[in-house]
């Protein structure tokens, strides 16, 4: 049998096939012509033989050729990824290599979002639809939402037809705007977690081969070392701007503790010369090349100083001033004003700061000295109240120690700080015709009327703490004692403490009346105390070191005009006795002449005295609606009104009233008795612990 020369052999139109990269359908020709040139059995066997041989090699070149284009893509990637600039740009290539290596139509990779809690769309390439690209997917939602959940890759030939995951609207709706129909999802995995999901598509139905799955697994590894590679390189630089911006606040802190070391030095020794607090704002006008002034409370700019109270720091005041509250204890002592620095940077700024601050305990260490005053005065006007059998040549020695005359017409006052809550003062001149229990217009009854009159730190003290705290009416009781004491100072009078509020003894000037002396006391105390301050005189004492005994019972007439002011609804005021007309005589008191109060019991109990009784047995409340009654014009459907009950009510209250005081209860004689009766009956209700 012959030998075939090499051209004969079947392998031949393979290799040629194979060396030019034929594609698959080319390897078939061989065989065709074969057979159309009739060639025998065993030569058409092997040209099948070969051909199979030739379509497996030509498989492994392409596999080979394909394994080469993805490591050559996985190792431009991790260059990319050495030379990490741009994040974005980094996972655009990816997302572009992972679609062109497994030839898909679209590729996308998207991220959790853990403070919304979803994934968004990160990167795409190749999609179309707007919809698709701005989708944003519940965690566990969707084919991704799976491969978040089990960190694991999934693959869909059908994404529609496919029950495994959980279908939602708006996801079904975005691949359907791209028509996507098979998908590849691999997760992105830092650590033990899931971060994103790079996805491979086509818009057709289609099988992913496992090396194509490991591929896309590969690339995600990169995207996920990226995505941390970024996060670090950004916590790195945020952590190195943050050191710098560190060591520029230390240097210009270093400055300032320079300048501020300076500054207090020479503070230091102003003080320890006994400079004043003139002095102290002309040596920061030096240090600051400016002009500072100190300015007493009432003389600085009130809204700056407000401001600067309520930041602790110098404000700017208009265009070129600069204002330090100077306060201790949350008591306004003054202010330094720096003129003419429309700017201050923060060392000039602190620097005025610490001025105020030295200046406030130059304040604090003179208002000591004037405590030590305030203390001895008190403990005059102490004497003459709880001892009036002093010799008194000794009083008016210690007098003319503090500049006081007590040869001369004195006014005892009683003043009180109000609670936040007690109500406005009421205008007018004091007239007798107010009632109520706060407002001057009300018609409570008399246990309303004197709720939170006397209850202090003693017996039948005059302060009030209905509606605040404990702490808020020692703070008030200390701003009015403060307050008082300046102005007997001022006034060459005396003051002290006393029953939870203040007892003053002024000087009564020619010409002048208690009741003007306490109007216009109650005025300048509630100003300097930041506070409502109530304030009730007795009639002028003539020579308080000649005759002591008549200074306490001034004082107790005082107190009854105080609790009297606040049952008749005049918080806020002051007034003497004179200043409450028919009033007067139960609020004189046991002063020299004066009577005793036994009639006005009398009085009482003589005209209402049954109503009382009836309420007290009972626990009725006529008393009440008689007030109410009387206040309402005795009109029964105003009555009903003002004590919220019905018609009949009142109705049957008012019979009762009849029953009581008799049928012509309600004639114009009785009315007024009754009235007064009423009146007095609140007052002496309210200032029952006065004359204790």
């Amino acid at each position: 049998m012959p030998v075939p020369m090499p051209d004969d052999r079947p392998e031949n139109p393979y290799l040629e096939l194979l060396a030019r990269g034929a594609p698959a359908e080319a390897y078939e020709r061989p065989v065709l012509r074969a057979r159309a040139d009739k060639a025998p059995a065993d030569r058409l066997a092997a040209l099948e033989a070969a051909k199979l041989l030739a379509l497996r090699v030509r498989g492994e070149l392409e596999g080979r050729r394909r394994r080469e284009a993805e490591l050559s893509a996985l190792f431009e990637t991790a260059h990319d990824l050495a030379g990490l600039r741009d994040l974005d740009a980094v996972l655009q290539a990816i997302v572009q290599r992972a679609r062109s290596l497994l030839g898909t139509e679209v590729a996308y990779l998207t991220l959790n979002d853990p403070t919304a809690g979803d994934t968004y769309m990160r990167v795409t390439d190749g999609s179309v639809s707007a919809r698709f690209q701005q989708l944003r997917l519940g965690m566990g939602e969707g084919l991704g939402g799976l491969v978040a959940q089990t960190a694991r890759p999934y693959v869909t030939e059908s994404y529609f037809h496919d029950p495994r995951f959980q279908h939602t609207h708006t996801i079904d709706a975005g691949v359907r705007d791209e028509g996507l129909v098979a998908i590849l999802g691999v997760p992105l995995l830092l650590g033990s977690g899931v971060i994103g999901v790079l996805f491979a598509a086509d818009r057709r139905a289609r099988v992913f081969e496992r090396e194509q799955i490991a591929l896309v697994g590969s690339f995600a590894a990169h995207a996920a070392v990226a995505i941390d590679t970024a996060h670090l390189l950004a916590e790195t630089r945020t952590t190195l701007a943050e050191l710098e911006a560190a060591n520029e606040i230390i240097r210009d802190r270093s400055r300032v503790i320079e300048r501020a070391s300076d500054v207090h030095d020479r503070l230091t020794e102003l003080v320890l010369r006994g400079g004043g607090v003139h002095a102290v704002a002309d040596a920061v006008a030096e240090v600051l090349s400016g002009s500072v002034e100190f300015l007493e409370a009432d003389e600085a700019p009130a809204a700056a100083v407000d401001r600067s109270r309520a930041d602790g720091h110098a404000v700017r005041d208009g265009e070129e001033d600069w204002v330090a509250a100077v306060s201790a204890g949350g008591e306004l002592l003054g202010a330094l004003v720096l003129r003419g620095h429309p700017r201050l940077d923060p060392v000039d700024q602190r620097t005025l700061e610490r001025a105020a601050m030295v200046t406030s305990l130059l304040q604090l260490a003179r208002r000591s000295a004037g405590e030590a005053e305030q203390r001895v005065r008190g403990e005059l006007l102490d004497d003459l109240l709880d001892a009036p059998d002093r010799e008194p040549r000794l009083l008016r020695e210690r007098a003319a120690r503090l500049q006081a005359d007590l040869d001369t017409p004195h006014v005892v006052l009683a003043a009180g700080i109000e609670a936040p809550g007690m109500g406005t003062p009421t205008t007018g001149t004091g007239n007798t015709h107010a009632t109520g229990t706060g407002t001057g217009t009300g018609t409570g009854n008399a246990h309303d009327a004197t709720h939170g009159t006397t209850h202090g730190s003693g017996p039948g003290s005059t302060s009030s703490t209905s509606g605040g705290a404990p702490a808020e009416d020692a703070a008030g009781r200390r701003r009015l004692w403060a307050a008082a004491s300046h102005l007997a100072a001022t006034r060459h009078g005396l003051a002290a403490p006393r029953d939870g509020g203040t007892v003053l003894l002024l000087p009564l000037a020619d010409g002048d009346t208690a009741d003007a002396l306490a109007r216009r006391t109650a005025r300048q105390l509630g100003t300097a105390a930041h506070a409502v301050v109530t304030v009730g005189a007795s009639a002028p004492v003539p020579a308080p070191a000649a005759r002591p005994g008549e200074v306490a019972a001034g004082y107790v007439e005082a107190r009854r005009c105080l609790a009297a002011l606040r049952v008749l609804g005049r918080a806020g005021q002051g007034a003497a006795a004179e200043d409450f007309g028919f009033l007067g005589l139960l609020l004189a008191g046991t002063r020299e002449g004066a009577p005793d109060g036994t009639g006005v019991q009398d009085f009482v109990h003589r005209t209402v005295g049954a109503v009382i009784d009836y309420d007290e047995r009972r626990g009725t409340e006529l008393i009440r609606t008689l007030d109410a009654y009387f206040a309402g014009g005795m009109s029964p459907a105003r009555t009903k009104d003002a004590l919220h009950v019905h018609v009949n009510t009142v109705a049957q209250r008012l019979e009762r009233v009849g029953r009581l005081l008799g049928p012509d209860w309600q004639s114009p004689a009785r009315s007024l008795e009754i009235q007064l009766a009423l009146r007095l009956h609140r007052l002496t209700s309210a200032m029952g612990g006065c004359s204790a």
